[in-house]
């Protein structure tokens, strides 16, 4: 695999600590080219994710048995719907680690595969109460989103019914979980319900992560006029009337020709010379 160009803005240095502490293993000139490779997963996986998945392959390559490598390969499996591929990357970066915090995501990829009831298997394992408040929220969303693969949706509405979910305070994934909880009650037809949940979501959304605003403002039958159509259509018009205009101004003069032409029939008629 062919090496992809990196930025000359990207140093490698911008890495967490964590994993470059991992990287020392390496001799340093691949240890470089690997934590520039990660910085550039890291920096396109949101917007690009195609390219982040490239750049992946790059580092896992240079640097396979490094488990930051294997977990940033994950990711950017997951973020193309790759799912197979990200378990498999997941599994390996926890034999290396033994940590827990990936299991939120493996439990997902398997219902990206079509097996939810591995993902509620999973939910119920003892490794999840290994998990810091993050992790478990996470975990819950997974469950409650298998439950509703399995067409369980009052199971999933029970599921994201927490203290968490209840709590006033407004944690990173706070936002999230009561997003996920207003759309399981409009799946069962609760819809004032719904958009309660929808407007707590909307409060707690301080970085914009759901489209929570959306789905309340089309509950509360509100349409958006795309800006651009809205000019052209006020555009129109005014283009309309100016061609009435020009079409206007050149009638007479048309017509002025058209006279000019009759005048000189007429002279070429009467014109003794030509007779």
């Amino acid at each position: 695999m062919k090496r992809l160009p990196i930025p000359e803005d990207v140093t490698g240095e911008e890495i967490d600590k964590d994993v470059r502490q991992e990287l020392q293993s390496l001799p340093k000139t691949l240890a470089e080219d690997v934590a520039k490779n990660l910085v550039m997963v890291a920096r396109l996986i949101d917007d690009d994710p195609e390219g982040a998945y490239g750049y992946s392959r790059v580092a896992l390559r240079l640097a396979s048995r490094v488990a930051a490598v294997r977990e940033a390969a994950g990711f950017a499996a997951y973020a193309n719907q790759k799912y197979a591929e990200a378990l498999a990357e997941f599994r390996a970066a926890r034999r290396m680690t033994g940590n827990v915090d990936l299991w939120p995501v493996m439990a997902d990829c398997e219902r990206g595969l079509g097996r939810p009831e591995k993902a509620l298997d999973m939910a119920g394992a003892p490794e999840v109460h290994k998990l810091d408040k993050a992790g478990q929220v996470e975990m819950r969303l997974v469950a409650a989103g298998a439950r509703r693969d399995m067409g369980q949706l009052d199971a999933a509405i029970v599921t994201l019914q927490s203290p968490e979910l209840a709590s006033s305070s407004v944690q990173p994934w706070t936002a999230r979980l009561r997003y996920a909880y207003a759309d399981a009650l409009l799946a069962v037809g609760r819809a004032d319900e719904a958009r309660e949940w929808f407007a707590k979501a909307v409060e707690a959304d301080r970085d914009g992560s759901t489209d929570a605003s959306d789905r309340l403002a089309e509950l509360d039958g509100v349409e958006f006029v795309d800006a651009l159509d809205e000019e052209e259509s006020e555009e129109a018009p005014e283009e309309t009337e100016a061609s009435a205009e020009r079409d206007v101004e050149a009638e007479p003069v048309v017509e002025a020709e058209r006279d000019v032409e009759a005048a000189s029939d007429v002279e070429a008629e009467s014109d003794p010379e030509q007779d």
